[in-house]
């Protein structure tokens, strides 16, 4: 992706955002400079967390199909999600364009409530898992859909009105696109670890590589090893 692309979607994404009474914190709006300066002395939590700005499209060059916004709000300590006490939770703040996938995949450990926060409908297509982890094409899915539980066959399609919610279990693979319009999506979920948690069904990256055409608005976190070492 080249950074003026990336930097015109964190515009019209925060924007997006904005339209529903959400405000992001305010690290999101400090300035590559100012967040080096920040991360080196009293806001280190950010760059170890790994919170912020994320937008991929999975190294496959077309973003308006295949591709999603994210912005890390809140992350827990992988330590702590081993001992099993203090900081075990996530959140993130997403947007899935209309018709735009993201790519089928399941999670290790993270277990995760998917949240339509508003906007059009959010499609999800699911999946369990075979003893080997692979899809397994032929038993139905449950789910729990706040508070109910909601039964369907394999690859079928799961519609998520605003409000509405599903949660995810370690083993459940899932892809998701926007209908009828963009999506705003919440996500609430045990702590992230975006480097190792993520297995797609194809053989595709989770982050993109940038061209640096314009200098950055704001860092992406797949920027932070380099920008900010």
């Amino acid at each position: 992706m080249k950074r003026s692309e990336v930097n015109e979607i964190i515009r019209e994404s925060d924007k997006f955002i904005r339209s529903f009474g959400y405000v992001m914190p305010p690290f999101a709006y400090w300035s590559p400079e100012e967040l080096k300066t920040r991360t080196a002395t009293d806001s280190k939590a950010i760059l170890q967390a790994r919170l912020g700005w994320d937008i991929t499209d999975y190294g496959q060059g077309k973003f308006d199909e295949l591709g999603l916004f994210l912005f890390t709000t809140r992350n827990g300590n992988q330590e702590d999600l081993k001992k099993g006490g203090g900081m075990l939770y996530a959140e993130k703040i997403m947007i899935s364009r209309e018709k735009q996938l993201s790519p089928m995949h399941r999670h290790i450990v993270k277990a995760e409530d998917i949240i339509n926060r508003g906007g059009g409908t959010l499609v999800l297509e699911l999946f369990n898992s075979n003893s080997d982890g692979s899809v397994d094409e032929k038993t139905d899915v449950e789910v729990a859909t706040d508070g109910r539980i909601v039964r369907q066959k394999a690859g079928g399609l799961l519609k998520l009105q605003p409000g509405e919610s599903v949660t995810l279990l370690p083993g459940n693979w899932h892809a998701f696109w926007g209908e009828g319009g963009d999506v705003l999506i919440g996500e609430v979920s045990t702590v992230n670890d975006d480097l190792t948690d993520n297995i797609f069904r194809e053989p595709i990256g989770r982050f993109s590589s940038i061209d640096e055409d314009e200098v950055p608005l704001h860092l992406l976190v797949s920027d932070y090893d380099k920008w900010l070492a």
